[in-house]
């Protein structure tokens, strides 16, 4: 049998070794959420059980709707976690049937800026009308979404470009400064995000991978790389 002589190179991880690190990945990215969705969820069950406790006249005054508000932002937060954390065990499952179709890529951004987050700041989109991508759209639109609301938190401007790189679309989102890592999973021990989008730019990189293109940190912000669509002829 042959031996592999000290300080050689042992080749590529065996299967098994592959497979337990895939879950050691997965099992920390589990801690992560279970933590980020126990805080909120714990402000949300306080402040209730507080309101319930008021009287109808408190409930109803200045208090009243400071706590009200205070659960509601905490269940955002929830619903925020649970969805991209769902939708990302989906997709790498390949769970979600995909509907790819041409997709005009400025009103899919203009959509996106009208749903941003109140902390983001404002949007200047500078996409060609005539400019087609090839993505499933619930997809595309979860994807720049998460994207722009990362580029536009603290209230930080955001400018969208892109243009077309033959059978390819690059589009560049810029504004707040992005850690090369905001694409990473983020695991047990990772800084938590007030706003719950801890899972957003992570999705938005599945997603990147199942329409056909890439979601990077570059060019001085982030860059989403997909297919594009030839206008139909006529």
């Amino acid at each position: 049998m042959e031996r592999t002589a000290p300080g050689e190179e042992s080749g590529p991880p065996r299967a098994g070794e592959a497979s337990s690190q895939a879950e050691g990945d997965r099992s920390g990215r589990l801690g992560f959420v279970a933590h980020e969705v126990r805080n909120p969820l714990a402000t949300a069950l306080w402040t209730a059980e507080l309101l319930a406790r008021m009287s109808a006249g408190d409930r109803g005054g200045a208090r009243g709707e400071k706590m009200s508000a205070m659960m509601l932002r905490a269940l955002g937060r929830v619903r925020q976690l649970v969805e991209d954390h769902f939708l990302s065990e989906r997709l790498d499952a390949g769970g979600i049937p995909l509907r790819p179709e041409g997709l005009p890529l400025r009103a899919i951004v203009e959509a996106a800026a009208a749903r941003k987050p109140a902390d983001a700041g404002p949007v200047e989109v500078a996409v060609d009308d005539a400019l087609l991508v090839r993505a499933d759209r619930a997809l595309l639109e979860r994807a720049i979404d998460a994207i722009v609301a990362a580029a536009g938190r603290d209230d930080a401007a955001v400018s969208v470009t892109a243009r077309s790189e033959g059978e390819r679309v690059r589009i560049r989102v810029a504004g707040a400064p992005v850690p090369d890592l905001a694409l990473a999973d983020p695991v047990k021990g990772s800084p938590s995000d007030p706003r719950g989008r801890a899972l957003a730019l992570p999705l938005g990189r599945r997603i990147a991978t199942v329409l056909g293109g890439e979601l990077t940190v570059a060019e001085g912000g982030l860059v989403l790389d997909l297919p594009a669509r030839e206008p139909d002829a006529g």
